[in-house]
């Protein structure tokens, strides 16, 4: 009887656990969204030093049961992902400084964003590498884009551009209390997943580390982009290679724009399957890389800045919230 008690709270554990598990979020201007499945909940802290928060559904452009295999998901989870997180930055920014005459995007403005950080992104860790590799090509540093030296100084690029991108944006006193709001909401996640009460408290005793950050998602993209650039593109060229320089690399450059959406899809498995080993030896190994990047993206917030990541999750779980997760004072902003 002692026996089967111990496997059935085991059991019982490992369902609540992996329920617990769909909770996820960003930091965004001076507050945090999280999201629960199909709701969302943003909680700003405004300037008189008050909490206000929104909860809406969880935009999503498809709802067929095909988007939601696995190594399909991941690039519509992405796309949906910088929609709801550039919705979520614009709310924060208009409660954070207090402007009542602001207003949030338009459908138009969201698109336009939207396309306009699509593009940048892509610019940035596709097209420049390569051009920066086409150059290393022309000082005799390494060969032509059908070999191996040109895919590792393309890989080095990328992380390299990555890494001075995250190092030079951490300079900027806004950001810097963004990475501090990102610490928090991974620090309250941590107590939520731990099962027990939640609070400023005992949220601080956490990580500010977490194997399912959007950090190692990115870091797990450049390392699955940077391997199948390697097999891909010279397997590609022995089918053709055109006899234009100019043409050949722009062939390739929108072959790579065009893996784009399979890669985010492996690279969404491969950090959700290293999330549920992570207490293995070959999940630290996976996730070690993008924690160790987190030291670079989170930073040690205040008990302030827990408390609104705290009125995130809250209302994000709505109804479905335990008892055990404290929250301060705060109002929920009216809906039009």
């Amino acid at each position: 009887m002692t026996t089967l008690r111990k496997n059935f709270r085991t059991i019982l554990s490992a369902i609540l656990t992996a329920a617990r598990c769909n909770v996820g979020g960003q930091a965004v201007m001076e507050g945090v969204m999280m999201r629960n499945q199909d709701r969302l909940a943003i909680a700003v802290r405004k300037a008189d030093g008050s909490i206000i928060a929104d909860q809406r559904p969880w935009f999503t452009f498809s709802k067929a049961e095909f988007f939601k295999r696995p190594f399909v998901r991941g690039f519509p989870i992405l796309i949906e992902t910088l929609v709801n997180g550039i919705k979520a930055l614009n709310f924060s920014a208009t409660q954070a400084v207090d402007a009542e005459a602001e207003e949030e995007l338009k459908p138009w403005h969201l698109t336009l964003t939207l396309i306009c950080s699509i593009g940048i992104a892509l610019f940035l860790f596709v097209v420049l590498p390569h051009m920066f590799s086409i150059g290393m090509n022309y000082l005799g540093l390494g060969g032509d884009v059908n070999g191996l030296s040109f895919q590792v100084w393309d890989g080095f690029f990328k992380f390299s551009i990555f890494l001075g991108y995250i190092i030079s944006i951490s300079f900027i006193p806004d950001i810097k209390r963004v990475f501090q709001y990102h610490g928090a909401e991974h620090k309250v996640i941590w107590a939520y997943e731990d099962g027990k009460a939640v609070s400023a408290g005992s949220a601080v005793l956490h990580s500010r580390l977490h194997p399912r950050c959007g950090t190692t998602f990115m870091l797990f993209v450049l390392s699955v982009a940077i391997i199948l650039h390697t097999v891909l593109v010279p397997a590609i060229l022995m089918v053709w290679t055109p006899e234009s320089t100019i043409v050949k690399h722009s062939f390739i450059i929108f072959f790579k724009l065009l893996l784009m959406a399979p890669i985010s899809a492996f690279a969404y498995e491969l950090i959700k399957y290293s999330a549920k080993i992570n207490d293995t030896f070959l999940g630290k190994i996976l996730s070690a890389p993008g924690m160790l990047l987190q030291m670079l993206t989170t930073h040690e917030p205040d008990s302030s800045q827990i408390e609104v990541a705290i009125v995130a999750l809250k209302e994000a779980l709505g109804d479905e919230a335990p008892d055990d997760i404290y929250t301060p004072e705060y109002t929920v902003a009216e809906k039009e």
